[in-house]
């Protein structure tokens, strides 16, 4: 994976106009590439299926799978090595580096996340995002980019998944319907996100089920939703938490995906069928 990531940051710099773009949306989406299609990647960056592939076997590779397969094979780091790490990253949090600070909070966040997903009310979001009907994700214009990529990731377990970011009146169409019996929404609350709790009060009302995600210490009361999972503080009242949030957002999603199991992989194997055709015909 070295070199792999090493050719990226080559063609960041020197490469075509589209082969920076692709390089650039690898190096930053290195674990959502075992998720990827060359169609999908194709349709976020504006590019021909094509173009993407040619960028591949530039790379050296045949397509994606060859990728995801290195990526599976890559061996993790050794204890040893993650303690010398964890050893260096002490001294030089002792020492003040700013960069080491960060570092070591965001392991903090990560262990507490974690810690998380062994817990019952961890379990039940995944289940209720499984089973549910449709599922929504609503959060504030600001964090909009998390919700769709968190929609994106579970349509690769499930239909049905939309992403709100309550610009103008998105949210109304929440209660257009008559109920919102067998329907989820997530809601991901952030410090600017003022609808949040009426949001969410709404939601119950209509009879959605609501899984929260909010920071530790949120002043929700119990009954505004009906599972909490919380992200560790905030690093000042000014910040959005968003390593933490995305973090778990990834993990939520990967549970999901996992929870779905053989269903997941068929999704799969449908979109990458769809994705070729859609490769064969833009080269027509």
């Amino acid at each position: 994976m070295e070199d792999f990531v090493h050719k990226l940051r080559q063609y960041a710099k020197s490469g075509t106009p589209a082969e920076r773009r692709i390089a650039k949306y690898f190096a930053e989406h290195l674990n959502d590439l075992p998720f990827e299609t060359a169609a999908s990647v194709a349709d976020r960056l504006d590019l021909s299926p094509m173009t993407v592939g040619r960028f591949l076997r530039a790379l050296g590779y045949q397509g994606l799978d060859s990728i995801k397969i290195e990526i599976r094979e890559t061996p993790a780091i050794s204890p040893s090595e993650m303690q010398t790490s964890m050893s260096e990253l002490q001294a030089d949090v002792s020492s003040g580096k700013p960069l080491a600070l960060l570092v070591s909070e965001q392991i903090r966040a990560l262990h507490h996340i974690y810690h998380l997903t062994g817990q019952p009310q961890w379990a039940e979001a995944v289940s209720m995002i499984s089973g549910a009907r449709e599922v929504f994700v609503a959060t504030h214009a600001r964090l909009f980019g998390f919700a769709a990529h968190f929609a994106q990731r579970l349509t690769r377990a499930r239909d049905g998944v939309q992403a709100l970011d309550g610009t103008g009146s998105r949210f109304a169409e929440l209660f257009a319907r008559l109920n919102g019996n067998d329907a989820v929404l997530v809601v991901i609350d952030g410090r600017r996100f003022g609808k949040a709790r009426l949001l969410a009060r709404t939601a119950r009302r209509y009879g959605y089920k609501v899984v929260l995600i909010t920071t530790q210490g949120s002043n929700w009361l119990p009954d505004q939703a009906n599972v909490v999972l919380t992200l560790p503080h905030a690093r000042s009242e000014d910040d959005e938490n968003l390593p933490p949030l995305m973090a778990l957002l990834d993990c939520l999603s990967a549970a999901v995906i996992d929870a779905a199991g053989e269903e997941a992989g068929a999704r799969a194997r449908r979109m990458d069928e769809f994705g070729g055709l859609l490769g064969e015909s833009a080269g027509q």
